[in-house]
């Protein structure tokens, strides 16, 4: 059985001091990770710096993307910039990545939103491609929306043969995707094809086990190599989301990523989740939420 592994997504801080502080309370309260959205609208910082400032502030924690989205920056500049990252964070990089899905990034930046499955298909490539410049050595590349001609990057990064690969979804295509290629498996409601939010009719705990068995059968042999989990996203009763938020919990009761009751309750939870479904690796969705989980991570982290 595989030990819990807690990661926590911080968005922003008021000063370099504050989000130094931010990153030591996390590992100081034995979180593996701290994670940083991958939006152009609402109040987070860019990934890159913010997670190569919070790797300089700690020791041991791990640092990395909930998630990159791959329409915003070609994946070349993405593996140049990831290999940089796990070089200066001493092998510490999770990276996460997605297709890109939220309309109000894509329409506010003036971007094309494709179709779902155009999305999906140029991720693939992307993943090719960063796998490919991370081993090292001249690469060439010929896809459909992605040519390369001989590339060669230094630095490589220090994990080999490269950062581990969190990729998240709810929909078909992408957890079969995430099957084949991620380390971590990160487990959510599939999003409307129009970028405006989950699809609810994707909620509850029948759907959330049927995404687990998708990813089963398409990982074959390598299923026993994958991480499962999922984001937390509320924790304790009801509340208003946030304006910037696309987070929906309201159909996710029973299952993780909605916990309820005290510590004990809330690790007994997740112990049952982990012994049934086989999920170990957690995300907390929300920062506010930090005083009401961290002793949950006291109890399980390691574990």
């Amino acid at each position: 059985m595989r030990p819990f592994r807690f990661a926590a997504v911080v968005r922003m801080a008021g000063s370099a001091r504050e989000w130094a502080a931010k990153a030591r309370r996390l590992e100081d309260s034995g979180y593996d990770a701290l994670l940083v959205p991958d939006h152009l609208v609402g109040p987070r910082f860019a990934p890159v710096a913010a997670m190569a400032a919070a790797a300089c502030a700690t020791s041991r924690l791990r640092v990395g993307t909930l998630v990159f989205a791959n329409d915003y920056r070609h994946p070349a500049v993405l593996a140049k910039e990831a290999a940089s990252v796990d070089v200066l964070s001493d092998g510490r990089l999770d990276l996460g990545l997605g297709t890109g899905w939220m309309a109000q990034d894509y329409h506010r930046a003036g971007l094309v939103l494709d179709p779902p499955g155009v999305r999906v298909d140029r991720l693939a490539e992307a993943i090719d491609v960063l796998k490919g410049l991370w081993r090292g050595g001249p690469f060439s590349y010929a896809g459909e929306h992605y040519r390369l001609d001989g590339l060669e990057q230094e630095p490589v990064p220090v994990q080999r043969p490269g950062p581990r690969l969190m990729l998240g979804g709810g929909g078909p295509r992408m957890l079969r995707l995430a099957a084949r290629e991620a380390d971590v498996v990160n487990l959510t409601m599939r999003v409307r094809a129009d970028g405006s939010g989950p699809d609810t009719a994707d909620g509850g705990p029948g759907a959330f086990r049927r995404k687990i068995e998708v990813v089963r059968d398409a990982a074959g042999e390598r299923f026993g190599a994958i991480e499962l989990g999922t984001s937390i996203l509320r924790v304790g009763g009801d509340r208003a989301a946030a304006s910037w938020s696309a987070a929906d919990p309201g159909t996710q009761q029973d299952t993780p990523q909605v916990l309820a009751g005290g510590p004990d309750a809330m690790a007994d939870r997740l112990r049952g989740w982990r012994e049934e479904l086989g999920l170990s690796h957690f995300v907390l969705h929300h920062e506010s939420d930090l005083d009401a989980f961290d002793p949950v991570v006291a109890r399980l982290a390691g574990a």
